[in-house]
């Protein structure tokens, strides 16, 4: 693998500018980020090399370079899915892409379902911490040194001082943010009625089929992350009622400008 990544990122370096410190994974419905970036390069997956190619409505599978915010940046116009068929280096292949180009803040958005009975539709959570409930994990097998150490601390997957400052932008701007622990499974179903009871349970707010890979590995390259849900469905016991992709999409295009808004202003202040 680390001879395909340093083929891709000699591919993409003379294209990216050296101080860009910043990289974005814009998730179901919040691609519309991308129209905040200005001076902007727009690469389609397929012509990176090595890169996979996102198969899902609603990630459009294009690599942005450009400013947000004032500053460079790096953002996934779409995201890679264990439920597609990849597996877990290739749904997180662009981290490591992004690390070696020198990449230091992640920040990663999704769509999920909230089993918090405070929650509504629309809403946005900060997510302070995670439970991963994936079938395999993006660190299994041999380590190379090179990425990262054998066994990464995970005691603060979700940078402190990047949950601080988001959330005093949204305070200071009147948005309102939820918090809580997303939970993240393989997909690609709905979760049932007891499913999502289960993850309440065990500690979960929100759940969703990305993400937990992404910033397992993401804090394996020692980068500092900030990530949000978009609650497009509710899975709260005893008032759970059909979902369907249309309706996700639609919910998270609708908190798309004040997510977009909080992410920009977090880059300002970086």
């Amino acid at each position: 693998m680390l001879e395909n990544l340093n083929e891709t990122v000699s591919w993409l370096r003379p294209q990216i500018p050296e101080e860009t410190k910043t990289g974005i994974i814009l998730g179901t419905g919040l691609g519309a980020l991308a129209d905040r970036i200005t001076d902007k390069k727009e690469i389609p997956y397929e012509k990176v090399p090595h890169f996979p190619v996102s198969t899902v409505k609603g990630h459009s599978g294009k690599l942005i370079i450009g400013k947000l915010g004032g500053k460079p940046v790096v953002a996934l116009q779409g995201r890679f899915h264990f439920y597609e068929g990849y597996d877990m280096k290739q749904v997180t292949y662009p981290v490591r892409v992004m690390q070696l180009l020198g990449i230091e803040y992640l920040f990663v958005s999704n769509a999920a379902g909230g089993m918090n009975g405070s929650f509504k539709v629309g809403d946005i959570m900060l997510i302070e911490d995670h439970i991963n409930l994936f079938p395999e994990h993006p660190l299994r097998g041999k380590n190379d040194t090179e990425l990262g150490t054998r066994f990464p601390d995970m005691s603060e997957a979700y940078d402190l001082n990047l949950r601080k400052l988001a959330t005093e932008i949204a305070e200071k701007n009147k948005i309102k943010l939820q918090f809580g622990i997303y939970v993240g499974t393989q997909g690609p179903t709905f979760e049932t009625p007891a499913e999502y009871h289960y993850f309440k349970i065990i500690g979960g707010d929100a759940v969703g089929m990305s993400t937990v890979p992404e910033v397992i590995v993401a804090r394996h390259g020692g980068m500092k992350v900030l990530a949000f849900s978009v609650i497009t469905d509710l899975g709260v016991y005893g008032k759970i009622e059909k979902v369907s992709h249309e309706e996700v999409l639609k919910a998270a295009e609708a908190a798309q400008p004040k997510l977009a808004f909080i992410i920009e202003e977090v880059v300002k202040n970086l």
